[in-house]
């Protein structure tokens, strides 16, 4: 079996609702959707998550020619041989997401000549559905009230959300104390702050914010912050998350080996896709460090983190029940999650089914691709 063609489709959509986070916002969503076909017709999907003119780009001049004629079988060598070839900018997020997404795709090709879901095929048949959490409360430009959002996700039968912070610890605390309020106590609530404060200002908040019992706080400081993260674990006591930034297996590790957080997040259309996930995992289950991807992505990137998430081993439970398998799940408008599935994916009632279909599992609109494409 070879690769005989590549499409990018590079996706943007404007939406109605102004996304926004301690970092900043806008009302844009873009990514780009890779497409790879086989001699026998086989097609293969996944996710480069960075803006689609770039993706193209970086497929025209660095990949294209390297990928028709290669067996999709030999995926588990990509990610590996690309890291360092080309050696000057191998390392890139820009080339790394593009490895993710020829990774992914070329999972979804094995899987689907194989007739098994990629979740089986990653070592995992118990898994058949997710916990989802809503990842909401995102800051507007507009009059809305901070409880709208989590109202809405709760009447959705969420049990758990994920809360934007990080303006300032006084606001944190009246962020955080009403989704609590409305969710209950049973409710997992986990705080993003975005990578906004400095050591001292996310120790504050953090502090303000421990009588909510949070079951993680989220990039309290930026992700090339090390020092920042080693002070903040030794010295305050709610669990720390981050990861979404990072690619490779290799910017994992020097969290999880010094022990910064005890939950790695690598967005499957970012760090190296699937197998460079596994790898990912590997290293934080040996130490004991808990995985969840990060999910802000396309319809396709969120099905990669689906088959992901539902193959992460539960170690070291073995006799007892453990926690959720947690899976976030984007709470703001995006049309590029919701319209270019034929099936999008159902968070209500607080389930997400795993799929089980071969591949992916998912069934690709490729009308909604062209709807949104930017390609001239």
């Amino acid at each position: 079996m070879q690769i005989t063609n590549v499409t990018v489709y590079p996706l943007s959509v404007t939406v109605s609702e102004r996304l926004g986070d301690a970092r900043g916002g806008g009302r844009t969503r873009s990514t780009a959707v890779l497409k790879l076909v086989t001699d026998d017709g086989t097609v293969g999907w996944g996710e480069a998550f960075i803006p689609g003119e770039i993706a193209s780009a970086t497929v025209a001049t660095l990949f294209e020619d390297r990928v028709i004629g290669m067996d999709p079988f030999a995926v588990e060598s990509i990610t590996e041989r690309w890291f360092t070839d080309p050696y000057h900018y191998g390392r890139s997020v820009f080339v790394q997401a593009i490895c993710s997404a020829i990774d992914v795709a070329c999972w979804d090709i094995i899987g689907k000549t194989v007739g098994s879901p990629i979740h089986r095929l990653l070592g995992s048949g118990e898994r058949t559905t997710l916990t989802p959490y809503a990842s909401t409360m995102y800051f507007a430009d507009s009059d809305r009230p901070i409880e709208t959002p989590i109202e809405a996700a709760h009447a959705e039968g969420f049990t758990a959300v994920k809360v934007k912070i990080g303006a300032g610890p006084a606001d944190d605390r009246r962020r955080v104390r009403t989704a609590r309020e409305i969710l209950g106590e049973d409710a997992l609530i986990m705080a993003d702050m975005n990578g906004n404060y400095r050591p001292d200002q996310a120790r504050l908040s953090a502090q303000r914010l421990a009588e909510f019992d949070l079951t993680w706080i989220e990039e309290p400081v930026p992700p090339e912050n090390l020092s920042g993260y080693r002070a903040l674990r030794s010295s305050i006591a709610t669990p720390i998350a981050a990861g979404e930034a990072l690619v490779g297996r290799f910017a994992f590790k020097r969290l999880i080996d010094d022990r910064l957080v005890d939950v790695v997040q690598p967005n499957l259309a970012r760090c190296g896709g699937l197998t460079e996930a596994r790898r990912i995992a590997t290293l934080a289950t040996t130490e004991n460090v808990g995985v969840t991807p990060h999910v802000w992505n396309s319809g396709v990137g969120m099905a990669a983190a689906v088959q992901f998430a539902a193959a992460v081993p539960a170690y070291p439970h073995t006799q007892f029940e453990p926690e959720p398998a947690l899976f976030e799940f984007d709470r703001s408008p995006n049309p590029l999650r919701s319209e270019i599935l034929s099936t999008p994916f159902d968070p209500s009632g607080g389930t997400l089914s795993v799929p089980q279909d071969p591949g992916l599992g998912i069934d690709v609109d490729e009308d909604a691709l062209e709807l949104f494409s930017t390609a001239g």
